[in-house]
């Protein structure tokens, strides 16, 4: 359920009764444990309300976060043309932007706590033009990520912390994010390039990544690497000092032995020392200079 991407209400329940049925069928009772269950009803009741309430309160993690005064940069005015977005990005990864321009001369109603339209480019089509040997989709991600990184690298200094671990047994999209890209990528019609809306952190500034996913409202997800590297790509000037807010890509989970669980971290990118940096941190930690970007389906 956690997993799952809430797009309409269920007015009949009849999500949580297939839930409840589907475990109530794993427990696999007998008769005379099925007849106990029955004989206190009135308890899993209150065990499931419990579970409901810890599971949705918007309060989870909320001694994770701070007072942030940090914004973007000056330099960045929002959004640019999305038009101009796709050329970009059609550009610097050889794409084919027909299907996008074509997409974007109708656009729905922009989501609420969307800052504006960004192009990403489909890992499908940066796989099939660039490493078509590549059949897993984990490592399709891993390697769209690394000439994200490589095409960051060549348009600026750049530095990646995290050089040589952005693999599959480090680096995945998280499973709320992968299902928003597929149900966008529907209504797209499997064009070379995405448009996303979205707020590149400013909405959730001063969280921790995982405060952040906790107070996603229904359409909303994290955006990932592949994502925010390259919306650095096509608004360089998001990027451009150390006294600015950073990006966490809370889309992605990463594992890194520092952390208590695995993939119990989250890459972001950040500029200091004249560069942008990459790196990865512990998704409970939460920092004034950082704020999650986030996606919504529209």
């Amino acid at each position: 359920m956690s997993q799952t991407l809430i797009t309409s209400r269920d007015p009949k329940g009849l999500h949580a009764v297939g839930l409840f049925e589907a475990a109530y069928n794993r427990s696999k009772l007998d008769d005379a444990r099925a007849q106990r269950l029955n004989e206190r009803g009135g308890e899993l009741q209150d065990g499931i309300a419990k579970l409901i309430a810890d599971l949705t309160t918007p309060n989870q993690y909320a001694n994770e976060e701070v007072r942030s005064t940090y914004t973007y940069p000056k330099e960045y005015k929002g959004p640019k043309p999305i038009a101009d977005q796709i050329k970009a990005i059609a550009k610097i990864f050889d794409l084919d932007p027909s299907q996008a321009l074509e997409f974007v001369k109708n656009l729905p109603a922009l989501p609420e706590g969307a800052e504006g339209w960004f192009a990403i480019p489909s890992v499908a089509a940066l796989a099939k033009k660039h490493f078509p040997e590549v059949t897993d989709p984990a490592e399709k991600y891993c390697q769209a990520v690394q000439l994200v990184h490589a095409k960051v690298a060549v348009s600026r200094s750049f530095y990646n912390y995290r050089e040589g671990q952005i693999v599959p047994a480090q680096l995945r999209v998280h499973a709320r994010t992968a299902h928003a890209l597929d149900l966008i990528a529907e209504t797209q019609e499997a064009s070379d390039i995405l448009i996303v809306a979205a707020q590149i952190g400013i909405r959730h500034r001063g969280k921790s990544v995982r405060r952040a996913r906790a107070v996603f409202v229904a359409n909303e997800f994290g955006l990932g690497s592949l994502a925010v590297g390259s919306i650095v790509l096509t608004h360089p000037e998001r990027l451009v000092r150390w006294e600015e807010l950073d990006m966490d890509c809370a889309g992605d989970e990463f594992d890194d032995p520092v952390s208590a669980a695995r993939f119990g971290s989250a890459p972001f990118f950040y500029f200091d020392d004249g560069e942008v940096g990459f790196g990865a941190c512990v998704v409970s930690v939460a920092g004034d200079g950082c704020g999650s970007a986030s996606g919504f389906v529209p």
